[in-house]
Formats: structure tokens, C-alpha cells, sequence
């Protein structure tokens, strides 16, 4: 009796430490994107720090370092990827207005300034003066938007001009090497780019809202709440740290981004990071939804309301 009694003990204890590391969530793994630039500093701050982890324990944590806007909405749609954490407004619209389902948990950051049009060329300063000029960006994005919305404004489109798609590291190099005319670049490229002494034709103020977006998809909320709560919890602790404790986080994307302290507050200064959707964020995504129906980026109209997530 001694012998089956200390068996089941130890059964039980060894039972109770192994159920500590299982999942009590309603899923045993998550995969969110990871894109850190141009300025994602609360992506940086949750990985260095394993924020989500610490929400979600139990659940195995992937990360997906997908870039295009376009890539990002496939990889929802397909499942591979369950939260987009950092999806440009745009990018959100365009996936809609195809019927996907994909919905908006949140508002990643806002930052206009923080997106241009640089050249080598000073004489390059108007919309007209880039007709028939190579410009290379991402295309989907805040920057592919911001150029459309530079020509527009003087009723000229892309077809005016040779657009190709790229990334902004790449972009940046082209237009060093003289191999296009224009780049789109963001973040510490755009303040490279600027601080290299390039000619910053247009930043994106006036021209567009720079929404940046936490997506996910209303199957998966509805399915999965408890790990979007969790979620929205490890975010809300992800943005009192940046509050809280500035120096760390400046230290942490310095790091992570290879920044100088001055690249760092210049750009860090463009941001706005906090998640709580708007009035005015609906008004910016309203307009952007009409601006990309109205230039036939998409076939049919999008109300913005109807991507919040339910």
C-alpha cells in the first residue's frame, strides 16, 4: 500500500508541474507578423521582452517577418498567420474590398511625416516634374499610397510614371546607385536618406493618414477570444513600458535598428502609437477607402466602420 500510495503521489505530482506549461488557451500556437520597420517600436519592445509570451503562456509564440502589405493579408487569409501586428490601412481596404475577411482590432501607430519621396534630383519638386521618372516602393502601402495621392493632386496617376515595386532597403539602394529616380522610404531610411543630404520631395502630410493596423479576422476573434484579450492585454503592457520606461526603449530599438540616439528621437518624435481607434482614424481610413475606389485600386466602395472587428 506504501509502494501504490508513493506512486500516486508522485504521479500527481509530476502531473501537476507538466499541466504548468500546457496551454489553458484556447489555441497551442500563435503566429503574428513581426515587421520592425519603419519605426515599429512596440513590436521590438514585445519580442526583446517576450511580452506575449508572458500573456499567452502555454501558447507556442511564431513570428512572421512579412513586409508587403499584400503578403501580410495572404498569409491571414491562408491561416499561416493568425494576427497581422502592423498592416497599413491601405493594405486592410484593399484585402476587404476582395472578400477577404479580415477585420481591425486596433490602431498600430499614425505617423505621416514619417513617410517621403526622396530623389538625388533637386529639380524633382512638383507632381508634374515626375512623369515619365522610375520610382520604386512597396507596393500596398502607406508610401505606394502617398505617391498616388503626390499625383493625384495634379491630376496625374501612376500610369504617368514608371512605378516599380520594392522594398525600402532596396529602394534606398537603387536610388544610390542611380538605378532609379525616385524612392519611397519610411523610418530610418527616410532619415538616412534626409541626413545624406537627398532632396525629400514630399513628406505624407496632407496626403495621407499613415494609419498603421492590428488585424486579425472575425472567424478567429469569435473562435479564439481569449487569446485576442490576452493580446490586447500584452499590448496594453507593451505601451506602458514606451511610456514608462523611455530610456529602455530607446536603448532596445537603437539596438535592434542599429540608430544613433538623434536618428532615434527625430523619428520616434513622428509616431503616435496609442491603439484606441477613433473618430478621426474612421474619418482617415473612410478616405482612404474612397481615395483608393475612386482611383480604381479597388472595385467596389468600403465603409470604413464595417472593418472593425464586431
Amino acid at each position: 500500500m506504501k509502494k501504490i500510495l508513493t506512486i500516486f503521489v508522485l504521479s500527481l505530482f509530476m502531473f501537476s508541474c507538466s499541466d504548468k506549461t500546457k496551454s489553458n488557451f484556447s489555441t497551442k500556437d500563435l503566429t503574428v507578423t513581426y515587421v520592425t520597420a519603419p519605426l515599429n517600436v512596440p513590436s521590438i519592445i514585445e519580442k526583446e521582452n517576450s511580452i506575449l509570451k508572458k500573456h499567452l503562456n502555454g501558447v507556442d509564440i511564431k513570428y512572421a517577418e512579412i513586409t508587403s502589405g499584400a503578403d501580410q493579408s495572404q498569409a491571414l487569409a491562408s491561416g499561416s498567420v493568425q494576427i497581422l501586428n502592423a498592416i497599413g490601412g491601405s493594405s486592410v481596404i484593399a484585402s476587404a474590398a476582395n472578400g477577404a475577411d479580415i477585420k481591425i482590432l486596433d490602431i498600430y501607430s499614425r505617423a505621416p511625416k514619417a513617410f517621403a519621396l526622396f530623389s538625388k534630383d533637386a529639380s524633382l519638386n512638383s507632381p508634374e516634374s515626375l512623369k515619365g521618372k522610375t520610382i520604386a516602393g512597396p507596393m500596398g502601402t502607406n508610401l505606394h499610397e502617398l505617391l498616388v495621392s503626390y499625383l493625384k493632386s495634379k491630376n496625374l496617376t501612376t500610369n504617368d510614371v514608371n512605378f516599380v515595386n520594392m522594398s525600402i532597403p532596396d529602394a534606398l539602394a537603387a536610388l544610390s546607385s542611380g538605378k532609379i529616380d525616385v524612392a519611397l522610404l519610411g523610418g530610418p531610411a527616410a532619415y538616412k536618406a534626409e541626413k545624406a543630404g537627398l532632396h525629400k520631395i514630399t513628406d505624407g502630410e496632407g496626403y495621407i493618414e499613415a494609419l498603421i493596423c492590428v488585424a486579425t479576422t472575425q472567424k478567429y476573434y469569435n473562435e479564439h477570444r481569449d487569446v485576442i484579450d490576452a493580446f490586447l492585454k500584452a499590448q496594453k503592457e507593451i505601451l506602458e513600458f514606451m511610456e514608462n520606461k523611455p530610456e529602455d526603449t530607446k536603448q532596445i530599438v537603437c539596438k535592434a535598428l542599429k540608430l544613433d540616439d538623434v536618428a532615434y528621437t527625430t523619428m520616434f518624435g513622428q509616431y503616435d502609437f496609442n491603439s484606441k481607434v477613433s473618430d478621426k482614424d474612421i474619418e482617415g481610413l473612410q478616405k482612404t477607402a474612397d481615395f483608393m475606389f475612386k482611383n480604381k485600386m479597388i472595385k467596389k466602395p468600403i465603409n470604413a466602420k464595417d472593418l472593425l472587428i464586431r
